[in-house]
């Protein structure tokens, strides 16, 4: 936190106002530290709790509906039904979307994926970009672990064990390299065209 604002104030010399939020109730002592301390040094700065929080001034803010999903409550499913109900508030459909959409994130920290189908309707959190992104990045992490997979196996009946060094360089590779490479370890005889075609790649 002492970096984060040295360099802000560096930069910009302004006002600066630190905040660290800890979303999940935990026993851990750090979450009740506030300060840094040093020889010559006491940086002080501002530590929320959401659990500690009261949810009314969460609740009428549409932009922190998600984060009242873990503030405090006695009844953590009629909570989580007063946020539903501010949601399907929301007359702007994007906003409303994108709202529903970091609530599911957020309050499945919290609660039972069944109880968030249950309440917030997946056909409004469809529409959210924010959701679409998500759902983007997934279904291309899901394909090029598919394609690290069969190619791993093909390499290895093509040319054998690989060495951990090169399956290292393999896994960094995009779908379009492993798509690329997949075509090229048809023509490999042995280790050494798999090294030299991860070396022209960089070339």
């Amino acid at each position: 936190m002492l970096d984060y604002y040295v360099r802000l104030k560096r930069q910009y010399s302004c006002d600066i106002h630190q905040v660290v939020i800890f979303l999940q109730e935990t026993t851990s002592e750090q979450v009740f530290v506030s300060q840094y301390a040093d020889t010559n040094t006491r940086h002080s700065y501002r530590v929320i709790r959401l659990w500690e929080q009261d949810p009314a001034l969460l609740l009428s803010v549409p932009g922190l509906l998600p984060l009242a999903t873990l503030s405090q409550t006695n009844s953590p499913r009629t909570l989580l039904e007063q946020i539903a109900t501010r949601i399907a508030t929301i007359e702007e459909p994007t906003q409303q979307a994108d709202v529903l959409a970091c609530t599911q994130v957020l309050a499945g920290l919290r609660f039972e994926k069944a109880l968030l189908r249950q309440l917030f309707r997946k056909e409004t959190m469809r529409e959210s970009v924010i959701y679409q992104e998500i759902r983007e990045d997934g279904l291309l992490e899901g394909r090029k672990n598919e394609a690290l997979s069969l190619i791993t196996r093909q390499l290895t009946r093509r040319i054998g064990p690989i060495a951990l060094e090169i399956n290292e360089q393999i896994q960094t590779l995009s779908v379009e390299e492993l798509e690329n490479l997949g075509e090229a370890l048809l023509d490999f005889s042995e280790a050494s065209d798999l090294t030299n075609w991860l070396r022209d790649r960089e070339s």
